[in-house]
């Protein structure tokens, strides 16, 4: 029960906070043909194309029982748990860490909120401080 929880928590977090996190990614591609990303931009001379990130996150394929996905899963319904994988929780931890950034610095937050974008007040900033670096602390702290 308490694992089920903390996967919904996960899930939670993600589908909250996943609209925050953008990064600026530099890709490129060595002499070797080999395509490299990176957030620092290549050395000099070497040709690249930025590459935005938004933070969103692919729909879960279809569950192991074999049964099709729901229809109101990808409407915005309910997501269905993550399993509690290092990588799953790295993932997390790296947008939890990403959107504490946005939030700690002084640019301005937007959120989507009903299909709409809308920019945190100062409380509802804060509210959504704490609330992230208590999601980090508890997930990401070992």
């Amino acid at each position: 029960m308490e694992n089920a929880m903390h996967r919904s928590l996960i899930v939670l977090a993600l589908l909250l906070l996943a609209p925050l996190a953008t990064a600026q990614v530099y890709k490129w591609t060595d002499a070797s043909g080999t395509v490299h990303y990176s957030e620092a931009p290549p050395a000099p001379g070497t040709k690249f194309s930025r590459v935005t990130t938004t933070g969103t996150v692919e729909p879960l394929a279809a569950a192991a029982t074999g049964q099709p996905a729901d229809h109101h899963e990808t409407q915005g319904g309910p997501a269905k748990p993550v399993a509690d994988t290092p990588e799953n929780r790295g993932k997390l931890c790296a947008s939890l860490k990403t959107n504490l950034a946005a939030l700690q610095g002084g640019g301005p937050v937007v959120m989507q909120q009903d299909g709409k974008s809308v920019a945190l007040d100062g409380d509802e900033r804060k509210q959504k401080t704490v609330s992230t670096q208590a999601q980090y602390d508890q997930y990401c702290r070992n």
